[in-house]
């Protein structure tokens, strides 16, 4: 007889089936994570051979680049003189300018303002005759107040535009009187060129050499000249590259198990050979350009020494050193085909001139016929005595500054000639905490230093880590120069402070004359001329709000008198050294001003900006935004942007700024900000108008 089973044995059964299979999935499992690892891993190893690729391609690729740099520039060197000859000849017209001026655009207030039109004062009707009667009178009431309205902002208009139109004209016939007094000057040059007259010859012989398209911008650009006139001969001095204007490297290639770039080196002969053809092609294309540039028969023969300057092997001190020298006939240079020639056999067997035989080492030669020979119309380089500045060579001007930073304490050296990245002077100050590394400019300028040079110093300084730059003139800085110097780690030092540290570390120098000279005495000009040396302030701002902007003339904060309030109904000052311009796009509104020739007793110049009660009777400076000035030269060239605040809800008049005469004679400008809600009126009270 068989027993029933209670199930036990069963429910065993179905238990070890169950991890059975659970052991098989979590097999099945590991087997499908290392299938996944491995493909993976195949993955990984596949993308590294590949970055591992791709980088080598990138390196061999940047190698490659630097190499045919390197080639690119070889080729260039080797045709400097037939590139050259190809550049267009130097023409005088190229120094005259256009007469014309910009078109009058008087912007908005061309636009006759628009009368009120009868037809839409229609009166409304009424239930009874008195009624309609009234709303009669009420529509003819209306019409009148909005025509009396039109007709007073049209007469405003008008003469508004009057006024900007006589202001249109007086500074077109400035402009055109400037061009006109430019181009007269420019044919006195050329009558004397024809006459033989030296100061005329060196005067556009220079520019010729300066202007010259030919001649590479990477190469230095200086000449000391003179003219003999009886033998019609130009006799001058010009700056050569140095010996690393040839690459030292011949070729880059990448090296993979060092994972560096390696340079092979140019051999000695064949750099020092290229050298010695580049000096020979360079003095050429001088004589090309200078004959090439005389179309009014001046030049019979040329005399030209070509020089480097560096520090000399046999002394160690840096001097300019001669190392090609050559005089050369017209007629004989003219029968040349300077495409086809050996430059170093034409220099020196063609022509008969003298090319160091070691250019590499600079063994110099001896110069032939120099420019202080001649002994009129020379380039001067300053008096014995007390040399002038403004006459100073540029290398020892250059020179001058170093030995005065010396004198400071400091150790300063002129730097190369070329590829110096805009700096003239190296310094040292060797005091701790404050001193450290500078770099110095120097700009030997007549006429302001524009904010441009002291914003390529401040990159100068960036890009060469040093701790200050400074900049040396022996002019004047503006108030965009000194806005943007502001908080930086730059320091201007203009002309007058420049022969006060002179004198007084035992150095020598002036400024023209021969007496220690002070700020020069601010006279103005006569008037309705103008001045010629002005500045153009150019407002601008976002926002459809009409504006008035005006410029009072200050001591202190109150005008010197009425007068020298500018504004719609007074637009220039008595004497003409402040006075409202017609703008040019992108500017809303301009002003010209004189700096130099401000009354004396004047030490600010106060910039202001009014919502126009007739054209926006109820706007606010709220939409005043995105506002700046334009600080412009008398040619209307951007100098520099002056930033302003914004306005304010419930303002309508705002200080945008006043420039500020420093002790040296320098104007700063200072950011304004400060808003009024009572408008021109309430503002014009705190500087001492008194307003009906």
């Amino acid at each position: 007889m068989s027993r029933r089973s209670n199930g036990l044995v069963g429910v065993w059964a179905e238990a070890q089936r169950q991890q059975q299979r659970q052991r098989e999935a979590q097999a099945r499992y590991q087997r499908d994570q290392e299938r996944q690892q491995r493909a993976y891993q195949r993955e990984l190893a596949r993308s590294h051979r590949e970055q591992k690729a791709a980088y080598r391609e990138q390196r061999e690729a940047e190698a490659r680049r630097r190499t045919e740099e390197l080639d690119a520039r070889v080729e260039s060197l080797q045709g400097l003189l037939a590139a050259g000859c190809r550049a267009p000849a130097f023409r005088a017209e190229a120094l005259t300018r256009a007469e014309r001026v910009e078109p009058f655009a008087p912007g908005q207030l061309g636009h006759p303002v628009r009368m009120p039109d009868p037809n839409q004062y229609q009166p409304q009707s009424g239930w009874t005759a008195s009624r309609r009667a009234q709303a009669q009178e009420e529509a003819r009431s209306r019409f009148e107040r909005d025509l009396r309205a039109a007709q007073a902002a049209e007469a405003q208009r008008q003469h508004q535009l009057a006024a900007y139109r006589s202001q249109y004209q007086q500074w077109a016939d400035n402009q055109l009187g400037e061009v006109r007094r430019h181009n007269a000057g420019i044919a006195e040059m050329t009558a004397g060129l024809r006459n033989a007259d030296p100061e005329a010859a060196v005067e556009y012989f220079s520019a010729a050499l300066y202007a010259s398209t030919g001649w590479p911008d990477d190469l230095p650009r200086q000449v000391s000249a003179a003219y003999d006139s009886g033998a019609r001969q130009l006799v001058l001095n010009w700056e050569l590259p140095r010996y690393d204007v040839v690459p030292e490297a011949k070729s880059v290639r990448y090296m993979v198990n060092a994972d560096q770039e390696k340079e092979s080196p140019r051999p000695v002969a064949q750099r020092r050979s290229l050298y010695r053809d580049v000096l020979a092609q360079c003095l050429l294309l001088v004589l090309r350009d200078l004959f090439a540039a005389d179309e009014f028969g001046a030049l019979e023969s040329v005399a030209l020494n070509g020089f480097v300057d560096d520090h000399d092997p046999t002394t160690g001190r840096r001097a300019p050193m001669v190392l090609g020298t050559v005089m050369a006939s017209r007629s004989t240079f003219a029968a040349l085909h300077l495409e086809q020639v050996n430059a170093v056999n034409c220099l020196v067997d063609g022509l008969r001139g003298q090319l160091s035989s070691r250019p590499d080492q600079y063994a110099a030669v001896r110069p032939g016929r120099v420019p202080e020979s001649v002994g009129n119309g020379v380039v001067t380089h300053g008096g014995d005595e007390e040399p002038d500045l403004y006459e100073m060579d540029p290398i020892a001007f250059e020179a001058l500054v170093a030995e005065l930073f010396r004198a400071m304490g400091m150790q300063a050296v002129t730097t190369q000639r070329s590829n110096d990245g805009g700096v003239d002077v190296d310094a040292l100050d060797p005091a701790p905490i404050r001193g450290g590394k500078i770099v110095v400019q120097v700009k030997r300028y007549r006429n302001t230093v524009p904010p441009t040079a002291v914003r390529d110093l401040y990159g100068t300084v960036q890009d060469a880590g040093a701790n200050k730059g400074v900049l040396v003139t022996t002019s004047g800085f503006g108030p965009g120069s000194h806005t943007f110097a502001n908080g930086k780690p730059l320091e201007l030092v203009a002309g007058s402070e420049l022969v006060d540290l002179l004198h007084r570390h035992g150095l020598r120098g002036r400024l023209g004359s021969g007496e220690r000279p002070v700020p020069a005495q601010r006279t103005a000009p006569e008037s309705g001329t103008g001045a010629d040396d002005h500045n153009v302030l150019g407002m601008y701002w976002s926002g459809g709000v009409a504006l008035d902007v005006c410029a009072l003339v200050c001591h202190g904060n109150q005008v010197l008198d009425d007068d020298h309030f500018v504004f719609y109904n007074n637009p220039r000052t008595p004497d003409g050294t402040v006075r409202a311009l017609i703008p040019v796009a992108p500017d809303k509104a301009a002003i010209q001003v004189s700096f130099d020739a401000l009354p004396a007793r004047a030490d600010r110049l106060v910039v202001i900006a009014a919502v126009d009660p007739v054209a926006n009777p109820s706007a606010d400076l709220s939409e005043f935004s995105d506002a700046g000035i334009r600080l412009l030269d008398s040619e209307r060239t951007p100098l520099g942007r002056l930033d302003v605040s914004d306005g304010r809800s419930g303002e309508t008049a705002l200080v945008l700024g006043s420039f500020r005469r420093r002790a040296n004679g320098d104007w700063e400008f200072v950011t304004g900000g400060r808003g009024y809600r009572g408008g021109l009126e309430e503002l014009v009270r705190e500087y001492g108008i008194e307003v009906d």
